[in-house]
């Protein structure tokens, strides 16, 4: 269970936000923001800060769990739904004029919202977000256990894999093994064999494994609620000259952009310097982006993308995944988690192995 003075300093970071933009109640109902400000693993209840204190509000599935969890909070249990139960809690609260809601809500909840609550309503977005991107030591140390789950999880199965494996049976015995560990999946297994790893999110299907495909593994255990996110390109057999260009060149970019990656070093750079090395090597750079944060979300703030205006800071944890696609032949991702330190970063996934060799056929 998280320690109640790391929820303390979350709930603080927001309440001066809250100061500063004057608003003096605020809901939230992303679920990975009520976990964050209360430490609660549940489902389905909101979360409200105000200057004084901070609500859960949850139903009888939950209220054990909650009571467990949420060292600093007021848990409301609702009898109704959760538009009534915080309407009855802003009539409570009598000084609260304003309700700041993020923007996340759907059209229908803030259209019954501003029915039932008799307060004005607007919506505001990343208030919980800025906080979450720094990672707190709860958050690093909860990540840094999924990766050795998803690493000892990974071993099992390069172990598994073998001619006549289908991409079904390699992502299950995967999944199982990450339950095996003392974790669970953190999203969705992505399992290619050979040409199926040009389609970047491929779902694995029945095709079967045959001697000198590649095998594209794009995996993460969940811990404590915080994932982690990484993919390995490995081969089984003979490497041809062109999947060893391919593969060196992914790698190459990947070393590149993370050798750009420090604080204040803008969000941009080190997707620009990927795929600058990629296109050196009269190859196709990747469609998707280079990286983003991760942790009680799969996808979330910062992202390393083009476009971005935002910089980099100390204590961000994130992927850096460059590829190469070339569809019906080779797909080839490296992905590794780097926190930011004060001088640069540090390789979270080290210890994972990314070299395409480790796997020959018929190796024990």
């Amino acid at each position: 269970m998280i320690d109640g003075k790391l929820i303390s300093n979350r709930i603080q970071t927001v309440r001066r936000l809250m100061k500063k933009k004057n608003i003096n109640c605020l809901l939230f109902i992303k679920p990975a923001n009520v976990s964050y400000l209360t430490g609660f693993l549940g489902h389905d209840s909101w979360t409200v800060v105000t200057a004084a204190n901070t609500y859960l509000l949850t139903d009888s599935r939950y209220i054990e769990q909650a009571e467990k969890e949420c060292v600093k909070c007021k848990l409301v249990l609702r009898k109704e739904t959760l538009h009534n139960t915080l309407a009855i809690l802003v009539k409570e609260l009598k000084t609260v004029r304003t309700v700041a809601v993020e923007d996340a809500i759907g059209v229908k909840d803030f259209w019954l919202l501003e029915k039932m609550v008799r307060a004005r309503l607007r919506t505001v977005s990343k208030f919980a977000e800025p906080g979450r991107s720094i990672k707190d030591s709860f958050e690093l140390a909860s990540i840094k256990k999924a990766i050795e789950i998803s690493d000892k999880a990974l071993k099992e199965t390069l172990k598994f894999l073998r001619p006549g494996v289908t991409e079904n049976e390699a992502a299950g015995f995967l999944d199982y093994q990450f339950r095996r560990f003392g974790g669970k999946n953190g999203f969705e297994t992505i399992l290619a064999f050979g040409p199926n790893a040009s389609r970047p999110h491929h779902q694995p299907g029945e095709t079967k494994l045959k001697a000198n495909d590649s095998v594209l593994i794009d995996f993460g255990a969940e811990f404590n609620h915080y994932r982690c996110d990484m993919t390995r390109t490995y081969l089984i057999g003979k490497p041809n000259p062109f999947f060893e260009k391919v593969y060196k060149t992914v790698k190459a970019a990947q070393a590149a952009a993370i050798a750009t990656i420090r604080p204040g070093t803008p969000n941009k750079l080190p997707e620009k310097v990927a795929r600058e090395t990629i296109a050196k090597n009269d190859l196709p750079p990747y469609q998707h982006g280079t990286g983003h944060g991760f942790g009680l979300e799969i996808h979330e703030d910062p992202f390393l993308a083009i476009k971005s205006k935002e910089k980099l800071k100390e204590g961000m944890i994130l992927t850096v995944e460059p590829g190469i696609y070339i569809p019906g032949k080779i797909g080839v991702r490296i992905e590794d988690n780097v926190i930011i330190t004060k001088t640069g970063c540090r390789l979270l996934t080290s210890a994972v192995s990314k070299e395409y060799a480790d796997i020959c056929l018929g190796r024990k």
